[in-house]
């Protein structure tokens, strides 16, 4: 989100909820921190509750959603030839580790074969899309490049 205001966060509620309504889920209930106390009353006139934790405190589902993605995104990073990271590639590393984490079955999941992200999107994961190593197109040429030598050997034998 670009700030935290009114009309901002209302705009990406508004879109957050067009999504779960899309895949027929009903979103009645925001469970937020102190911060979103000043759009209580847009969500009444959309039917949805707002449970805001106390004064000084976090939503502890989130804190430990946001803790996992970090440790991901810093396990990533110390991976990278970088002393300086650009933001561009922070957001990237985060939205990578948001994507494979929705990706996958959650222990406490809603759903026992759906991952978040086909719930949400309706999209499954694409091994040929989303699975591939950058240097797989490198090894199947050295691979077909192995497998011609190794034909022309048999040819003249």
């Amino acid at each position: 989100m670009r700030d935290k205001t009114k009309r901002t966060l209302m705009i990406s509620i508004q879109q957050i909820k067009w999504a779960y309504h899309t895949r027929g889920f009903r979103v009645t209930t925001i469970l937020a921190d102190g911060g979103f106390e000043c759009i209580r009353n847009s969500l009444a006139d959309m039917c949805i509750s707002l449970n805001m934790v106390s004064r000084n405190e976090h939503v502890p589902e989130v804190q430990r959603y946001i803790r996992t993605i970090k440790e991901r995104v810093r396990a990533i990073a110390v991976s990278l030839p970088f002393k300086k990271y650009p933001p561009r590639l922070i957001a990237e590393l985060v939205y990578n580790v948001v994507f494979w984490l929705n990706s996958f079955l959650h222990n406490d999941g809603i759903h026992p074969t759906s991952s978040p992200r086909t719930l949400i999107t309706g999209l499954a994961i694409d091994y040929l899309k989303h699975c591939k190593i950058g240097c797989s197109a490198q090894l199947c040429k050295c691979m077909r490049r192995a497998i011609i030598h190794s034909d022309k050997g048999h040819q003249g034998r």
